[in-house]
């Protein structure tokens, strides 16, 4: 099992990093949203000369903050600092896009937004469209040190409804999947990653499936809602739950025993008072950093469980057991109120234990 750390994008969170790594995680993944965080590439910068071989990757961009040949150049550029460990995720922009007041991107134009990055990471000479006009692109100057695309660049897609997990086991080298921690959630996820690979004659155990999720100790018998406890994993509960109901519009998709609990998360980040123009500044304050006293209700300890490693010591590491036996290769943790204290307790009293 590989381990990962998740964090906002953050200028100086190089630190934190290179603390993961010395603590023996193997993944950093940045989360990419311009109204809320710093630069991702900026911060990855920093982050790949103050470390060695921890791999990094954006966690996730989207198709409609940049436009292609600029998110190719951008993590290309990073990869020139720490080459064979950049990974570019990539998603619809649930974040980077409501806290516009914008829809996420469609799926066709992710679609087409990989498709170019991919060709010119690949040095080919590739089809790029702006408006009506019709032009071929490639980078010009690959042989010098401006950029490296000589070192793979590996894709993964964010997902969480059917077509996008699809979409991931049909053309992506990894999908990046939020709170899939139960085994109702992981076999939902999967399926359909297997579905996309299968369909376009894939071998979907080429897929390296990660996910991102919160981490929190409680001692035994310990009751999880508590306000401690929904302060440490609350705030990833609520966005990556909003984020499952909203990417399945039709709840007969989602695993029975967690539908109702998943719906319920559909609407928390609607603001209906107001002017349209302004909602999204209140809904998204303190976005995955505080949590909301009005999600109180629906971050139950069914939903907690279901969405992040939170239990005791026996209790996570029986979780990560039945998740790499499920398929999953890499466990990425967002610490919410610590990161070292959280990084120092996984290291300690959790990796060593999963074999």
């Amino acid at each position: 099992m590989d381990y990962g750390f998740v964090f906002p994008a953050a200028i100086h969170i190089h630190k934190d990093v290179a603390f993961a790594e010395q603590h023996g995680f193997t993944h950093a993944w940045l989360y990419d949203s311009q109204m809320l965080f710093s630069d991702p590439y900026a911060s990855m910068a920093l982050c790949a000369i103050n470390t060695t071989k921890i791999a990094l990757g954006t966690g996730v961009t989207n198709p409609e903050s940049r436009i292609a040949p600029v998110t190719a150049n951008s993590i290309a550029t990073v990869n020139e600092l720490a080459p064979g460990r950049t990974i570019l995720g990539i998603g619809t922009g649930n974040t980077a896009r409501r806290t516009l007041g914008m829809p996420a991107a469609k799926l066709d134009v992710m679609r087409e937004h990989i498709r170019i990055c991919r060709d010119l990471f690949e040095g080919k000479t590739t089809d790029y469209t702006e408006g009506a006009r019709h032009r071929k692109i490639r980078f010009l100057n690959p042989d010098a040190d401006w950029y490296n695309i000589k070192t793979k660049i590996p894709i993964y897609i964010a997902a969480s409804g059917p077509k996008s997990l699809e979409m991931a086991g049909e053309m992506a080298d990894g999908v990046i999947l939020f709170g899939a921690v139960s085994p109702s959630l992981i076999e939902f996820v999967m399926e359909h990653v297997y579905a996309g690979a299968e369909r376009v004659g894939r071998n979907p155990k080429d897929v390296y499936a990660l996910v991102m999720t919160a981490f929190h100790l409680t001692q035994p018998g310990e009751k999880l809602e508590t306000s401690e406890v929904r302060q440490a994993v609350g705030p990833f509960v609520a966005s990556s739950t909003n984020i499952f109901a909203l990417s399945n519009p039709d709840p007969q998709t989602l695993p029975a025993d967690l539908r109702d609990d998943i719906v319920a998360f559909k609407d928390i980040y609607k603001v209906p008072e107001g002017p349209i123009e302004t909602r999204h500044l209140k809904m998204y304050s303190d976005y995955l950093l505080g949590f909301k006293k009005e999600h109180e209700p629906v971050v139950t300890e069914k939903i907690i469980r279901a969405t992040t490693l939170t239990g005791t010591a026996d209790e996570v590491v029986e979780s990560i057991r039945n998740m790499k036996k499920a398929g999953i290769h890499q466990v990425a943790i967002q610490p919410i109120i610590d990161n070292q204290k959280t990084v120092e307790a996984f290291s300690r009293e959790i990796m060593p234990r999963v074999k």
